[in-house]
């Protein structure tokens, strides 16, 4: 009878716990949004940042992070912590060679969401950007053979048509026509569908990998990084085309072309 108050606190705990990381996820999702759109349209003297610079942080940043959590699961022992690294990652690079593939395509993914937010408003491409749902069904049908019921395809049906009433012409974006040219939103929305795409099949077969090996979460992820950091490396190295000038005045990007260029947008 003693422990019948106790698992039901850690029913409730766990509930609760469930519903906090569902808030801090919208909005972590909604201000990041926010902040990428007004970073890239802010209107100011003075070059920009690349957004390959801030891709870069932020893999750097996750990598840290992963670190960490597999540093608390090893008892907080250095030694461990290195030996599971050295095992898992170094000693296994066919097990890390799996994950080039998704690995490139979240770098692909997560570069054209700047070229996204370059040429949309937030509203429209937050809105759009949820197609990623139905691309990551799709896959998840296709590629692990889950079955959908009649209300989960009705549900992605009506996603469907959300994203096309947004797309949908109004006299309201006659004044947004004033800041992004018709060639700048068709830019940006194929930008944002092939992330849609690639966001989909990439988390699902990132899931499939972790279905079909016993590693933690936390190391796969490393591994995901360290080859990410592998194929930046050689992005970084490439030239660029820059898709963000349509929605900036033609005396800044002339300001720009006599800056220094490195780590920002030439």
């Amino acid at each position: 009878m003693e422990g019948l108050p106790l698992a039901n606190e850690d029913k409730t705990m766990s509930a609760n716990l469930k519903y906090l990381s569902l808030g801090i996820l919208v909005f972590q999702t909604t201000s990041l949004v926010l902040t990428m759109r007004y970073s890239r349209t802010l209107k100011e003297e003075g070059p920009r940042y690349l957004s390959s610079t801030a891709v870069v942080v932020a893999e750097l940043l996750k990598i840290m992070a992963c670190i960490l959590l597999v540093y608390k699961d090893s008892n907080c022992s250095l030694r461990t912590l290195n030996r599971i690294l050295h095992d898992e990652i170094l000693n296994k690079p066919m097990e890390t060679l799996k994950l080039a593939i998704p690995s490139g395509i979240y770098t692909l993914q997560n570069n054209l969401l700047y070229v996204a937010l370059s040429n949309l408003d937030a509203a429209t491409y937050q809105v759009t950007y949820q197609l990623k749902i139905l691309t990551t069904a799709l896959f998840s049908v296709s590629m692990l053979s889950k079955r959908l019921g009649v209300y989960q395809w009705f549900s992605l049906v009506i996603l469907m048509t959300g994203v096309a009433f947004v797309q949908w012409p109004s006299d309201s974006q006659e004044l947004d026509s004033k800041e992004l040219s018709a060639g700048s939103q068709f830019v940006g929305l194929m930008a944002v569908l092939t992330a849609c795409f690639s966001s989909g099949f990439a988390g699902v077969y990132f899931e499939k990998i972790l279905k079909e090996t016993k590693q933690s979460v936390w190391i796969r992820n490393i591994q995901l990084g360290h080859e990410w950091g592998e194929e930046q490396k050689v992005r970084e190295r490439e030239p660029q085309a820059d898709f963000t000038q349509s929605t900036e005045p033609t005396e800044h990007r002339a300001h720009r072309a006599q800056s220094p260029t490195w780590g920002l947008i030439p």
